[in-house]
């Protein structure tokens, strides 16, 4: 059985047997093929560097996204934060207010026990001497 010859195994002798056209034809399959595959590898690396390129813009639009989601994170912990704080100055101003009524009613309490004990010492000076 004979096997097909596979002209990139022919030695360079074989090739001054054969005629100039066959060379020729040959030598044209093979700038055909040769520029095929060049083609082919050319559009591989487009293929290629389009898919980085989409990688890389994914990859900077999800970065994007994550350093705007921690943004608004820590925009949403400082206004609960501010808020809290507000919650505690009210608390603050509240606890003071009842702390000076406190105070006020014990005064008060405490001015009208001394009026009474000079109120009635007054009384029982003026039954003394009268």
């Amino acid at each position: 059985m004979r096997r097909r010859p596979n002209w990139s195994e022919q030695p360079e002798r074989d090739l001054l047997a054969e005629s100039p056209t066959a060379v020729e034809r040959r030598r044209a399959r093979d700038e055909v093929r040769v520029a095929r595959d060049a083609r082919i590898a050319e559009r591989k690396a487009a293929k290629l560097a389009n898919e980085a390129r989409e990688a890389a813009a994914l990859a900077a639009a999800q970065r994007a996204e994550a350093a705007a989601r921690e943004a608004a994170l820590k925009a949403e912990q400082e206004a609960r934060d501010a808020e809290f704080a507000e919650q505690i100055a009210r608390e603050a101003a509240l606890e003071a207010e009842r702390q000076a009524a406190r105070d006020a009613r014990y005064a008060a309490r405490k001015a009208s026990q001394k009026y009474l004990k000079f109120s009635d010492q007054a009384i029982w000076l003026s039954l003394s001497v009268g």
